[in-house]
C-alpha cells in the first residue's frame, strides 16, 4: 500500500503538471495505464449521434486502427451511448453498457477490436458539450482479460485528476511552454486568473480578474483573500485547501459554482501549483495555488441524453434508435448493433410504446427534433 501511495501521489503530481506544458501528456497517459492496470490510454472525443470523433492524447494506441476507429468504427460501436450516458467522472466498462456477449457479436468487435487484441475499455466522461463528450479512456489487452474491481478502484481515484487537469489546460491552453513568462500567458487569457500564496492571499490577478474584483458582483477580496461574494456558496473550504498537496486538494470536486440561476453562472476551477513543472512556473510570485473563473456555457446535452431522460430509454433501445436513424431498416441496424432482427423488432416495439409512435419514420422525426441546432456539421 505504501507504493501504491507513493506511485499514486507521483502520478498526480505528472497530471497536473500537463496543465503547464501539454507535451507531457503521453508520458502521463503510459504511467496512468500503468497505474489503473491497462496495455493503452487516450484523451478523445466523440459524439454518437453524429458518428465523428478524434483523439487529444494517446499511449500505445496503434496509429493504423486509431484512424480506421474514427473513419469507419465509430459509427458501429455498440459501446458509444453508454459511455456518453455515464455521469462526468463515472468510470464504465463495456459490461456496464451492455451485456459482453453481445459486444462479442457485433461487427465492431470482430472486425476493430478482436484484431487488435482489445477486450475492454474503462472511460470516463470529462466533459460534455453540443458536440459529444470527451472521455478518459484506459483499454485492456486480451492478455489483461476485462476489467475488474482493482482496475475499477484505481480508475475512480485518478478519474478527478484527469479532469481537472484537462479543464485547466484548456483554459491555459497550453501555451504556458512556449513562453518563459507564465504571467504573459495568464495575462492573455479570457478567463479571470487569479495567484493565491501561502497565506491565501491574491499575489497575482491578471487584467480579466482585476476586472472581476473590480465589478465585486461575484469575487471579492476579504483580508487580501480570494471570496464568493454570493453567501450561498457552500465550497468555499475548497479555497481554503489550497496550500495542501496535489491528492489532499484533488480529492474534492472539479469545480466551485461561484453563483447560481437566475445569475449568469461563474465556476472557478483550482489548481494546485506545489510541485513540478507548476511550482517552477511561478517562483516569482510564491504561489501556491491558481483559480481559474469563467463563464460556464449551459451544459447542451445530445439528443440520444435528452430522449433517453425525456422517455426513460434504456442503452440497448437507445443503440438500437441510433442505428434506424442512421441506417435505416431493421436488418441494417441489425448489423451495425450485432444483434438478431429478432431482437431490434423487439426494441423498436418498446420504442414505439415509450415515445407514442407507431412507424420507423415517426421515430426518426422525433430524433431529429431533438437534435440541438447549435451541433456543428
Amino acid at each position: 500500500m505504501n507504493h501504491e501511495a507513493n506511485a499514486f501521489s507521483d502520478l498526480i503530481g505528472s497530471i497536473y503538471d500537463t496543465t503547464i506544458d501539454g507535451t507531457r501528456w503521453p508520458e502521463v497517459l503510459r504511467r496512468s495505464a500503468e497505474f489503473v492496470g491497462g496495455a493503452a490510454a487516450a484523451i478523445y472525443a466523440k459524439s454518437p449521434s453524429a458518428n465523428t470523433g478524434f483523439v487529444y492524447h494517446q499511449f500505445n494506441v496503434d496509429p493504423y486502427y486509431q484512424e480506421l476507429y474514427f473513419s469507419k468504427y465509430v459509427k458501429l460501436d455498440p459501446t458509444s451511448v453508454g459511455q456518453a450516458m455515464a455521469e462526468i467522472g463515472q468510470p464504465v466498462s463495456t459490461v456496464d453498457v451492455m451485456p459482453y456477449e453481445e459486444f462479442m457479436e457485433s461487427r465492431f468487435y470482430r472486425e476493430w477490436a478482436e484484431p487488435l487484441g482489445m477486450v475492454d475499455c474503462l472511460s470516463t466522461p470529462l466533459d460534455k458539450n453540443e458536440n459529444g463528450t470527451v472521455l478518459f479512456g484506459v483499454f485492456r489487452h486480451k492478455d489483461q482479460g476485462l476489467v475488474d474491481a482493482e482496475m475499477r478502484r484505481r480508475g475512480k481515484l485518478i478519474a478527478p485528476h484527469i479532469r481537472r487537469a484537462v479543464l485547466v489546460g484548456n483554459l491555459l491552453e497550453n501555451k504556458t511552454a512556449e513562453t518563459t513568462s507564465l504571467a504573459v500567458v495568464l495575462n492573455g487569457l479570457a478567463a479571470a486568473v487569479f495567484l493565491i500564496d501561502g497565506n491565501r492571499r491574491v499575489v497575482f490577478a491578471n487584467p480579466s480578474g482585476q476586472s472581476m474584483l473590480d465589478d465585486g458582483s461575484v469575487l471579492c477580496l476579504k483580508n487580501d483573500g480570494l471570496a464568493a461574494v454570493d453567501p450561498r456558496v457552500t465550497k468555499t473550504e475548497a479555497i481554503a485547501r489550497l496550500g495542501d498537496d496535489d491528492v489532499a486538494f484533488g480529492a474534492g470536486g472539479v469545480a466551485v459554482p461561484l453563483t447560481f440561476p437566475p445569475q449568469t453562472p461563474w465556476i472557478a476551477h483550482l489548481l494546485p501549483l506545489t510541485a513540478g513543472a507548476r511550482r517552477q512556473a511561478v517562483t516569482s510570485f510564491g504561489a501556491v495555488a491558481a483559480v481559474f473563473v469563467h463563464k460556464a456555457s449551459l451544459e447542451a446535452r445530445s439528443w440520444m441524453d435528452a430522449m433517453s431522460r425525456a422517455y426513460r430509454l434504456t442503452p440497448a433501445e437507445l443503440r438500437v434508435l441510433a442505428a434506424i436513424s442512421e441506417v435505416g431498416g431493421i436488418a441494417a441496424a441489425a448489423s451495425v448493433v450485432g444483434i438478431s432482427e429478432a431482437t431490434v423488432k423487439t426494441h423498436l416495439q418498446s420504442l414505439f410504446a415509450k415515445t407514442a409512435t407507431n412507424r420507423q419514420t415517426e421515430l426518426i422525426k422525433l430524433v431529429a427534433a431533438h437534435v440541438s441546432p447549435l451541433r456543428q456539421k
